[in-house]
């Protein structure tokens, strides 16, 4: 991962990230690509570290990045 070196987050807010998580993995087509869970995983992290804290706009955000993103 890049640019949390120091990110630091309260139980509440793990939670809240870990339900967006969840709910992104679940919609993605299997197999999963790493790429995919690593860009996602970044997304809500920085848009949690900005403040955001609810798990539906993280998950939206993850996918819009996702959707934009350039394709390796």
């Amino acid at each position: 991962m890049k640019n949390f070196p120091h990110a630091s987050f309260p139980p509440e807010t793990i939670a809240l990230m870990t339900t967006a998580m969840d709910n992104a993995l679940a919609r993605l087509p299997h197999p999963v690509l790493s790429v995919h869970v690593k860009s996602i995983a970044e997304t809500i992290l920085r848009s949690a570290q900005e403040g955001e804290r609810d798990p539906l706009a993280l998950e939206r955000m993850a996918f819009l990045e996702l959707m934009i993103s350039p394709r390796d």
